[in-house]
């Protein structure tokens, strides 16, 4: 991502509509729903048998699992967006970028930690702050801190929306889970659609047509 780029993502006001992005993120899930069903089954089974049967590698798996299975989500929004063909096996695109997504995941995870020990507000700041930070390592080609520090200079300057959005999304995840648990197969991936078309929205202009620009394995 170039200066002159940077510069133009600041330059709006970060302006969006909550209900109008669950919308979209809806209108996305509902475009693949049975493979993204499938997905957020296997993300679940993949991140539980560690609890279960390998629990002193629960945490190592987390770590070195859950941010490319995460980006699956965003790069299958982003092909959904595109009018590009979707597979099953375009979940596992995020493999692909391993490296900038765990280092992203685990930098901002541990600052997010630390935070919520300083007294909890500054975590919870940086937890909605760093929402952007996985697409951004996707789709601006910048480093894992530039990527972090994107996120966190967009979504501050509209923070209370983006974190009233982030919990409209925790309430609709645990309405899924109340839902006999089988409801949380369908939030999950309209939650994290939504967080990509917001993302989409606000950094269309400086960005272009979104597309993942870090080499595979970088």
């Amino acid at each position: 991502m170039s200066p002159s780029q940077i510069q133009k993502l600041f330059q709006q006001y970060p302006e969006f509509g909550i209900q109008e992005s669950i919308q979209k993120g809806w209108e996305y899930f509902k475009a693949q729903p049975l493979i993204s069903i499938a997905f957020s089954l296997l993300v679940f089974t993949i991140q539980g048998i560690p609890n279960f049967y390998l629990e002193g590698y629960s945490l190592l798996v987390s770590i070195l699992i859950s941010p490319p299975l995460t980006a699956g989500f965003f790069l299958v929004a982003n092909r959904i967006s595109r009018g590009v063909e979707v597979q099953f096996s375009s979940f596992f695109d995020g493999f692909s970028y391993w490296g900038i997504l765990i280092v992203t995941s685990l930098v901002s995870g541990i600052l997010t930690f630390f935070g919520i020990l300083a007294l909890i507000l500054p975590g919870i700041y940086l937890a909605v702050a760093f929402t952007f930070a996985i697409p951004f390592a996707l789709y601006s080609g910048t480093d894992f801190w530039t990527s972090m520090e994107l996120s966190r200079k967009l979504i501050t300057m509209n923070w209370w929306k983006f974190f009233g959005f982030v919990l409209v999304l925790l309430v609709l995840n645990i309405l899924g889970i109340l839902f006999f648990f089988v409801g949380i197969l369908v939030t999950i991936p309209v939650s994290y659609y939504a967080i990509y078309a917001v993302f989409e929205e606000l950094t269309q202009d400086a960005l272009a047509e979104p597309e993942p620009t870090h080499e595979p394995g970088i």
